[in-house]
């Protein structure tokens, strides 16, 4: 830290830094004071908004964000919260508690994969949430509606067991891609609530998927993975991870295919690679390192895209990735990495930013740092 100014802060694509204990409430126990980093404006924001230390302590009780809302399960019941949020109130924080979870046969509604929504408040009258269970459930509820209730849709594929789940704007679904990226599949509280719309990708003729069993992970690779690895140690392992992104200005689809060489002495990731599918209409997938001007942004969070013209450098085609341990930038253009370093995040969350009617960034008050 090298500086710091009092200034409006940009609260635009930022995950947690840091959660400074300052006290207790009735309402909430512990609490502290939220600072925000914000790796793309590479500043520290030091708000005076009180949030509760739970929030703090990991993916304990945290289970996903969308749109700057985190989740929370408590005792079998979701609730969704703008506390993370530097622009939402600091006196009187929303808390929308969603009606009891209903855990299907087979199924297990502990762990959690991610959360989605369809809009960017859960107060719009239209708005779907849906939480991703480890397993084949899927559940989706309308929290503004009186008599809300969740609709829980069972995926027997194990393909999309581990899957993240995405809201796609162009087909007013909700999204999910299979295991090895060869097909996906789709649900919403219509026609296809009870059985997912299984599409299949269809790769360019000259390609030829090869997927590798890796050592005893329960995970596969690539061969064209295996070629750009630099294995430095024969025991670390390879994870691979699949995220459906969709651009809210352009409407493209972009399957990310995200391997991660992990040292097994502490699990972080030492290696990151990825490849980017563009996936039309009709499920034709083409191999691509241009994102129309735009950069992905992938964490714990719903992933999504914003115009490379938001960002601090400008630079287009990039991938922001953030996990629990690390973060840091692929840029696709000239295969240039860039790690920040490594800090554990309470809540590795990306929020894309907050915009008002002409498309501006709405701006909050703090202590800024530059880094």
């Amino acid at each position: 830290v090298s500086h710091f100014t009092a200034a409006s802060s940009r609260s635009f694509s930022n995950c947690i830094f840091k959660v400074k204990p300052c006290g207790t409430t009735v309402r909430d126990g512990d609490v502290g004071y939220l600072a925000i980093y914000s790796y793309v404006d590479k500043l520290i924001d030091c708000t005076q908004k009180k949030v509760p230390m739970e929030l703090a302590k990991g993916m304990g009780t945290t289970i996903g964000a969308s749109h700057g809302w985190v989740a929370t399960l408590k005792n079998g019941v979701v609730c969704l919260q703008d506390d993370l949020d530097p622009n939402a109130s600091y006196t009187d924080p929303k808390r929308i508690p969603l009606p009891p979870l209903v855990t299907l046969p087979h199924c297990q509604t502990q762990i959690v994969t991610n959360i989605a929504m369809s809009s960017s408040s859960p107060e719009d009258e239209d708005c779907i949430i849906a939480v991703k269970f480890l397993g084949p459930q899927l559940s989706l509820c309308r929290p503004a509606q009186r008599d809300c209730k969740w609709s829980n849709i069972g995926i027997s594929d194990p393909s999309f067991f581990s899957s993240h789940v995405m809201y796609s704007k162009r087909d007013g679904m909700f999204s999910l891609p299979a295991a090895g990226g060869n097909y996906t599949a789709s649900c919403d509280l219509g026609r296809h609530v009870n059985e997912p719309k299984i599409q299949m990708l269809t790769y360019p003729k000259q390609r030829v998927f090869e997927d590798l069993y890796v050592k005893s992970t329960g995970t596969f690779i690539e061969k064209e993975f295996l070629r750009m690895f630099d294995w430095k140690y024969t025991d670390w392992s390879c994870r691979m991870e699949h995220y459906l992104v969709e651009s809210s200005h352009t409407g493209e689809t972009f399957l990310v295919k995200w391997s991660k060489d992990i040292n097994p002495h502490d699990g972080r990731s030492e290696l990151n690679l990825f490849l980017v599918l563009r996936i039309d209409e009709e499920g034709n997938a083409d191999y691509t390192k241009d994102f129309g001007g735009e950069c992905i942004f992938i964490s714990k969070a719903e992933s999504f895209c914003l115009p490379a013209s938001y960002l601090h450098d400008k630079r287009p085609n990039c991938i922001y990735h953030l996990s629990n341990t690390s973060f840091g930038i692929n840029c696709m253009d000239d295969d240039e990495n860039e790690r920040g370093g490594e800090f554990t995040f309470p809540g590795p969350f990306w929020f894309p930013p907050k915009l008002d009617s002409k498309g501006k960034r709405i701006l909050s008050s703090g202590i800024q740092y530059q880094v």
